[in-house]
Formats: structure tokens, sequence, C-alpha cells
């Protein structure tokens, strides 16, 4: 049955109200609001709802202490129709503002109302241009799906509504830059990869896996390595100390030591890659709620009967190693460690998201080992 909410509405702008979210019922209302724009596409996750709480919430997500953020919701004849928000970070380029978070009707009139008040809102504080969708940093959830609605998304991936791209480039706003994902899937690499990393290595080079009684200290060299090798990067934004730590006690639940690789040279922590189960395989039909059940099915799922999907979210290789034949080999051992253990875990599916369009090593390197693009990410981007 066709979802009457995604019907194209009738009316002008003027019959869209757009309300602020200044209080808990309206936030509430904010993050609930994709649950029925989505309720009839069968490759929609519903976000558990604690996460998305604690995401948007300025006193537990560390984001806030170096940006501000508002969210709007728009209404239609009695309906809450779309959602949006804007985001100024003070990490980010100068200048700089970002939306995200955005959800709506097929309706040019409601996300032209969406964007034009978080344009407002931002060129009040100093924005002369915008950028997104990111959700809410560009180290989060980052573009709007353009290509690959057919599958559900991996965890902390996006899916949107087909015609919401649309629906933006009416509202003026551009293709800035797309955001690939690969998947490969299998429990070999191809021989060529499996033939050049079975040769001894250099001797000041090691191989090895996340030391899980160190924990925090590990996590802080993955994000050192992290910060330097992605600092190059196309809207590069560096992960701050209290990100780190928000990040540590995030992912731990999540976490197979098996999965996570360091290659150190000469002692050094030079390149590393997490892969993470795929949280949103577990998570699909809990409609959001850990409660009252919920969080049984999710520990069976992740600690007994598992899931047969992982994603690989960070990866990096200090810039002093990235071009050269050692930087190489060094992203294909880490890579090739990660793909043994997660073939021996059962998880035969593996996703490396999110790649730069323009990044072509990296894509190489994705395709090298078996890797193919099944979705991209649009980021757009508007003067103000």
């Amino acid at each position: 049955m066709t979802d009457l909410l995604n019907r194209p509405a009738a009316g002008a702008a003027s019959d869209i109200e757009i309300l602020p979210v200044a209080g808990r019922a309206e936030l509430e209302r904010f993050i609930r609001l994709p649950f029925a724009l989505h309720r009839d596409d069968p490759h929609w996750i519903p976000p558990l709802l604690m996460e998305r709480r604690d995401a948007l919430s300025s006193s537990k997500n560390p984001y806030f202490r170096h940006a501000e953020a508002a969210f709007w919701i728009a209404r239609r004849g009695g309906r809450d129709v779309g959602r949006v928000s804007a985001q100024l970070d003070r990490l980010a380029a100068p200048g700089t503002g970002h939306f995200g978070l955005l959800a709506a009707v097929d309706d040019p009139a409601v996300v032209g109302a969406l964007m034009d008040t978080a344009e407002r809102w931002l060129r009040a504080r100093g924005a002369t241009r915008v950028l997104g969708p990111f959700n809410l940093s560009i180290n989060e959830e980052t573009g709007l799906l353009v290509d690959g609605f057919d599958t559900p998304p991996m965890l902390m991936m996006g899916h949107d509504r087909p015609y919401l791209g649309r629906l933006l480039e009416r509202a003026g706003y551009a293709k800035a830059k797309d955001v690939l994902a690969y998947l490969s899937e299998g429990p070999e690499l191809p021989a060529g990869v499996r033939a050049m990393v079975a040769r001894p290595l250099p001797p000041n080079v090691r191989i090895r896996p996340l030391r899980m009684a160190d924990y925090r200290r590990e996590v802080g060299a993955l994000t050192a390595i992290f910060n330097d090798a992605w600092s190059g990067n196309w809207g590069f934004v560096p992960l701050t100390a209290d990100e780190i730590d928000h990040m540590a006690r995030q992912m731990k639940p999540l976490i197979d030591e098996r999965l996570v690789w360091f290659a150190e040279v000469d002692g050094e922590p030079a390149a590393f890659a997490v892969c993470l189960p795929n949280l949103n395989e577990a998570i699909r039909d809990l409609d959001g709620r850990l409660l009252p059940f919920g969080w049984a099915k999710l520990l069976w799922r992740l600690k007994v009967s598992g899931v047969r999907s992982a994603r690989v979210p960070l990866m990096g290789v200090r810039r002093k190693h990235a071009d050269s034949l050692l930087g190489g080999l060094l992203a294909f051992l880490i890579i090739a460690a990660v793909r043994r253990e997660a073939a021996a875990l059962g998880l035969h599916r593996i996703e490396m998201s999110w790649i730069l369009e323009d990044n072509v090593p990296m894509r190489r390197i994705a395709e090298a080992v078996g890797g193919r693009p099944y979705k991209t990410y649009r980021l757009y981007g508007k003067a103000l």
C-alpha cells in the first residue's frame, strides 16, 4: 500500500509551518518522523531510539563542544511532513555551515521551506556557504543516498528516499562531492592479493591485532593515525580528544579484537583498519526499541547467532608512508588480516565505506581486494 505521507502534497508553501525543536517532546517527534516516512520501504532500518536521543543531546555528544546546531520540523495539515538540522562546526572550513538529518515527503515546497529555514539560521551566524547532509559531522553519517536503494544500509550509513536529491536540486543545491560504499563478498581475497601478502614481511614491519587489555591507549593510537592520514582529504574535520573518548565507549560493545588490526613500522603504529559487525542486520525488526525484549534479541544475534555482514568504517595509513610502495603494502596487509578473521567469524559481506570519489589510490585498493561500488552518497552545496 502506498504511504500517504509520501504522496506529493497539494498546496502552497504558506500552508507549511516550520517548528523549532525546543524541548524533549519536539525532539522525540523529530527523531521519530522518518519512521512514518519509511514505513513502506523494506530496506530502511529503524535506528535505535536511545542512540538517536544521545546523538542529538548537547550534554551527551561531544560534537557539541565545538559546534552548535538547530533542528526544525515541517508541519502541514496537522501532520509532521519533514525535518532538517543546521550545524556550525568551529573545526570545519571557515564560512561553511552544514545541514543534515533531512527527511521529508515528496513535496518541493516542504523541502524548500526547511532548507530556507536552515540557510537563514546559518547566514545569521556568518556562514557564506552550506554543505551537507552531515548527521551531524563528516565523521558520522555523511551524504544523501543517490544510488543503491535496493539494499539496506550498513552500520552508521544512511538510507534516503530517491526523490530527496531532486528536491534539493530544486531548492538550488548542486553536487559538491560523491562518496562511495564498496561491497566485497566471499571468504577469500583475489589470488594476486593473497600472493602479495603471503611474502615475508620487511624486517621493520609488524602486523598485529588490537590489544583489548590496553583498549584506551589503542584507540588513541588509532585516532592519531586517522587524524594524520585523513588531514589532507576533502572536508576533513579532526576527531577531538573528547570525541575519541566518546567513540571508545560507544564502539567497545561492538569491538572484536580479531577485527581490528594495526601495522607497525619501526615500532610505531603506521596503519590500521577497524571492522565492525553490521549492527543494522541485528536491529532491523526491533522498531527502534531495546525494551522489553529487544535487548535480548540484539545480544543473541551479536554474541550467539551472529550476523553475516560487517563494515570497515575506519582505516588509515600515516601520510609519510601513504604514497610509497610500503604504504600500499601496509594497506593490503591489514585488509588481508581483517578479511581472514572476518571469514572465520562467518562475516562474508564486507562494506568498505565511505571512500571519496576522487580518492583514486583507495578506490584501487578496494577494487583490488574484490570490492565493487554499490552505493553512492552525495554531498550538496549552495552559496548563501
